[in-house]
């Protein structure tokens, strides 16, 4: 066989010339069209899903004060939630809802600009919540919902007595769900990586996972709120600006087990983005 039509191996990954490159290329470009008409597919039947009114009365605080679920619309038609995991117990914000939360201000000027209002709820004091914000340098709006049912109505707050039972609903399942339940046992038994990832919030891993991600999607319309969609989960994926930028990266997400590898981002102690650098990725 000719050299240029030799494939070869190196670090276990194929190497080829630049019109094999090619053929490749395209075939992985027809499944990305069926990728893209199939999502617009589905985008289409998340907006059909009916919708559910919301009498229920929930007053949230605000950097303007008590507001109602109807007042984070701010004017807009339609609403969009980030429930952001940070628990009253917690000391700083879940650090994978801080990823995903980087970047909600540069998507909020435009969602704004279209009739959707952005904006994420959290259990936690507001108090927490502005120091928080002050410190990850965000600026969208973020509602404290500690003292109503919001979060335990939309299931991502779990009571200690749920966790215990397993008497639970998350992510549509209902029961045990293993993420959430069952938590409470012995510390030699808790993942290494959540131990982790519970310490940099101040809590331990039974506190932590008493929250849990997700967004939900409400109208409002004729003075009545309407919740439309909710989603947890992988079903966070597509707005984790993060990821889908990986996902078009040679190594992918390139993770290893639970391995907690990303931090805040004003965490890192090396790269163009630490306190220690000038932003210069040549620094």
């Amino acid at each position: 066989m000719e050299h240029n039509k030799e494939i070869h191996e190196i670090n276990n990954h194929k190497v080829a010339t630049e019109n094999e490159w090619l053929e490749a290329r395209l075939e992985l470009l027809k499944a990305e069209k069926e990728l893209t008409r199939h999502s617009d597919k589905v985008a289409q039947l998340r907006q059909q899903l009916p919708w559910v009114r919301l009498d229920k009365e929930y007053i949230f605080e605000t950097d303007e004060g008590k507001v109602s679920l109807a007042d984070l619309f701010c004017g807009r038609s339609q609403l969009l939630i980030y429930h952001f995991m940070f628990g009253p117990e917690y000391t700083a914000g879940c650090p994978s809802c801080s990823s995903i939360a980087d970047g909600f201000d540069g998507f909020a000027v435009h969602l704004a600009n279209h009739d959707v209002m952005l904006a994420a709820v959290s259990r936690a004091p507001l108090v927490k919540l502005q120091e928080y914000k002050q410190r990850m340098g965000w600026s969208f709006p973020w509602a404290s919902s500690l003292g109503n049912d919001f979060n335990y109505d939309f299931n991502v707050s779990f009571t200690e007595e749920q966790q215990r039972s397993g008497a639970l609903a998350y992510n549509y399942r209902t029961g045990n769900v293993s993420s959430r339940t069952n938590e409470i046992k012995a510390v030699e038994q808790v993942p290494e990586a959540g131990k982790k990832i519970a310490a940099t919030t101040g809590t331990d891993w039974p506190i932590y996972t008493r929250e849990a991600p997700g967004m939900s999607a409400f109208v409002l319309k004729d003075g009545v709120v309407y919740h439309t969609y909710s989603t947890y989960e992988r079903g966070l994926d597509g707005l984790w600006g993060m990821y889908q930028w990986l996902d078009r990266a040679p190594l992918g997400r390139n993770e290893a087990g639970n391995t907690i590898w990303f931090s805040r981002h004003d965490e890192y102690e090396n790269g163009p983005n630490s306190k220690s650098k000038s932003g210069s990725c040549c620094s």
